[in-house]
């Protein structure tokens, strides 16, 4: 098997994981607590080698569905003038792409706090908190029809932050499109 195949494999299975990890609540304590024959629960911190694994795992997942989301329902809309004044579509294309903005601030926001995770990836992805702090205004701009292409470049570059700060720590980051259950569930999360 070649590198490149194990990689992509790694990627993968990274996501599918980590898909799997979105599905549940947030937990906020990084302790686990086990009770044996009805006995006093007993809490133990998790390894710091589990921390960075998930921390890793949960970070690609985030960045890929975010980019995802961005380049299917407001990228592509975008270019293609769907969410100009009269196209046909409009509506229903403004709806999505608002949706997916606040979706792709949220999952960028959650893959930079699963970043703090790991101390490598941490100091690579410090400098883009700022920058996904200035996409906050997406979803309304582009509910309003306010869009404009500099807003489009300016997520386009944070996204590419991202999957750079991702490769530069070994991780593969490929747009993974979320389905609109996901969509709805991650941003009232």
């Amino acid at each position: 098997m070649s590198l490149h195949t194990a990689h992509v494999r790694t990627s993968v299975i990274a996501v599918a994981v980590a898909g799997s990890l979105l599905a549940l609540p947030a937990c906020s304590s990084s302790k686990t607590s086990n009770s044996i024959n009805g006995g006093q629960a007993a809490a133990t911190a998790t390894s710091s080698a589990d921390r960075v694994k998930l921390a890793k795992t949960k970070f690609v997942a985030n960045a890929a569905l975010a980019s995802g989301a961005f380049y299917q329902w407001i990228y592509k809309p975008f270019k293609a003038g769907t969410f100009k004044s009269g196209a046909k579509g409009r509506t229903a294309a403004l709806i999505k792409g608002g949706l997916a903005g606040a979706f792709t601030y949220n999952r960028l926001k959650a893959a930079l706090n699963d970043a703090k995770g790991d101390p490598t990836l941490s100091k690579a992805t410090d400098a883009l908190s700022s920058a996904v702090d200035g996409i906050k205004n997406l979803p309304s701009k582009i509910k309003g029809g306010n869009a404009t292409d500099a807003d489009m470049n300016q997520v386009t570059g944070v996204i590419d932050g991202v999957k750079k700060a991702g490769a530069a720590n070994g991780l593969n980051i490929q747009d993974q499109v979320p389905n609109a259950s996901q969509l709805t569930q991650m941003v009232n999360s």
